[in-house]
């Protein structure tokens, strides 16, 4: 049976946004969906066992108002719902293991662009070992595809671009391969962004100075950038690539090129001590001041 994509739901409308989204991704992957609400078991034999039948019904509310919503903007979906014990984080990150896709809710900060990621999101995206993706509540289907009068979308598909943030430093393929098989199954465009900072003169030797001005110039950055994704181009020919390199900071780099996107996609690295919750600065940035849906890879 091929892995699901899991979506956590709590009853929230982020939850809710969540799961419509990746149910349309569910289908976009021909993978079937599953719900997952995580509820705290409680032990006490007094007051745990009204305390737990009042959470199972709790669960079984929000995973039926999920599926009802589910079933009625994206009816091609094969959806299963499932309640576990929690802690959530806990729950989830086993939930997670099973998983071609985990993809979370997340409340957009108000008047701001970005996500507001709670305790449990932000401890998933911090320690999952699988793609993960942050929806926000105010995502709808439309909000994936250029506007009717959008001239500038490609001529063959409606989908807004895919955004890739990459290091030619430490080219991660797990990262690279997610970004180029979310473009192909949208048709869309993939914008490739790279940036990259010269170094300092006051933090360089007397004899390097030079180095201001020539490895670090926009032009080889450019080659490395080309370099990396030939490989990638080759296995997805029908991918329409845009490479971006610019000489700023990346959370700067990454944050305008994901405006008026349809998903961005980032890297993660994972420790040795998987008990180190670790997201990384850039991620870190970007889940909180990007727009569209976030998909972090994790990588070695």
């Amino acid at each position: 049976m091929p892995a699901p994509v899991i979506a956590g739901v709590d009853g929230s409308p982020e939850s809710l946004a969540a799961a419509e989204w990746a149910a349309r991704e569910a289908v976009r992957r021909d993978r079937p969906l599953r719900l997952i609400h995580a509820w705290d078991w409680y032990p006490r034999p007094h007051d745990g066992e009204p305390a737990n039948a009042a959470q199972r019904q709790l669960a079984m509310r929000a995973l039926r108002r999920a599926g009802d919503r589910i079933r009625g903007a994206v009816p091609g979906v094969r959806l299963t719902g499932q309640q576990v014990e929690g802690p959530a984080t806990a729950a989830l990150l086993k939930a997670a293991e099973q998983a071609e896709l985990l993809v979370l809710g997340s409340r957009g900060l108000t008047g701001l662009a970005g996500f507001l990621v709670g305790s449990v999101s932000l401890g998933v995206v911090a320690r999952a070992t699988g793609p993960l993706v942050l929806v926000k509540g105010e995502e709808q289907a439309e909000d994936e595809h250029f506007p009717a009068e959008d001239r500038g979308a490609p001529a063959r598909t409606g989908y807004r671009n895919v955004v890739l943030g990459l290091d030619v430093k430490d080219p991660c393929d797990e990262v690279i391969e997610f970004a180029f098989e979310a473009a192909m199954l949208r048709q869309a465009r993939l914008r490739v962004v790279h940036a990259w900072q010269p170094p300092s003169a006051l933090g360089l030797g007397p004899g390097d100075i030079a180095l201001v001005d020539d490895p670090y110039r926009a032009d080889e950055w450019d080659g490395f950038v080309s370099a990396v994704l030939q490989p990638w181009r080759d296995k997805y020919p029908d991918v329409e690539v845009v490479e971006t390199v610019v000489p700023e900071k990346a959370t700067t780099a990454l944050v305008r090129a994901a405006s008026g996107a349809g998903l961005l996609v980032v890297g993660r690295r994972l420790v040795d001590r998987p008990a180190i919750a670790r997201t990384g600065p850039v991620t870190h940035a970007v889940i909180h001041h990007v727009g569209c849906p976030v998909a972090v890879v994790p990588h070695h």
